[in-house]
């Protein structure tokens, strides 16, 4: 028997509205939310759960994609690599544990590592280990790869869809990559791959950006320069 006699009452009540017996009224007495009775006699409401965060979007990628390519969705990550302090572990000591305690390859290694010091507060999204940020952007053309990699390696070429930026080339590997020094002190990755014979991708990796201001503004600027490239190869 309840020693509360407010709870006794508030069973009985439901009893004689509800028929059921006693022991199913208190059941329902003592688990109904949000409010339910106390021993004290009264009515509490129950505290709501907070919100998860959104660890997919804090991470800049998708629950399905890194579930599929690891076996975890981040929620799991987040909680694995907590138990073992990764928060306050350097960058190669978090991949470390990621790759050898929990077996995942090399390239998943990385997108776990950064996606959990996203999630953290450690690094931003497009910010590198060293502080520095960098803007990304990708796009398809429908040329052969050798058409799209001479549209970036052949100055003249280049200039005209590249709104005469000074650039100069470091290095390149046709048709498959180069490398390019900015004015401003950055760095221009860029990679190149055939989609089919008359279909071709290339992306952009410029990095060494001071702010995650100056790396926005080059996102927009490269998805400029993008449509351009595009208008100029008729693609």
């Amino acid at each position: 028997m309840p020693r509360n006699k407010d709870l006794k009452r508030l069973i009985r009540t439901r009893m004689s509205k509800t028929g059921e017996a006693y022991t199913a009224a208190r059941a329902q007495i003592l688990n109904r939310s949000p409010v339910r009775a106390t021993r004290a006699g009264t009515r509490a409401r129950s505290t709501p759960a907070p919100d998860k965060p959104d660890y997919a979007a804090l991470a800049g990628m998708s629950d399905a994609v890194i579930k599929e390519k690891t076996g975890c969705p981040w929620e799991r990550w987040v909680v694995a690599l907590d138990h073992h302090g990764a928060a306050t572990m350097a960058h190669r000591d978090i991949a470390k544990l990621v790759s050898e305690k929990y077996k995942v390859p090399a390239w998943w290694t990385q997108a776990v590592t950064v996606g959990y010091e996203r999630i953290k507060g450690i690094r931003a999204i497009g910010q590198r280990l060293d502080g520095s940020y960098e803007a990304n952007k990708s796009r398809t053309f429908n040329v052969p790869v050798q058409d799209l990699f001479d549209a970036w390696a052949t100055p003249a070429r280049r200039r005209r869809w590249l709104n005469g930026a000074r650039v100069n080339e470091r290095t390149a590997s046709a048709p498959k990559s180069m490398r390019l020094d900015w004015a401003d002190g950055g760095i221009v990755a860029v990679w190149f791959m055939a989609k089919g014979a008359q279909k071709s991708s290339v992306s952009v990796q410029h990095s060494k950006l001071a702010t995650k201001a100056a790396a926005d503004g080059l996102k927009q600027y490269w998805s400029d320069r993008m449509d351009a490239l595009g208008e100029y190869l008729g693609a």
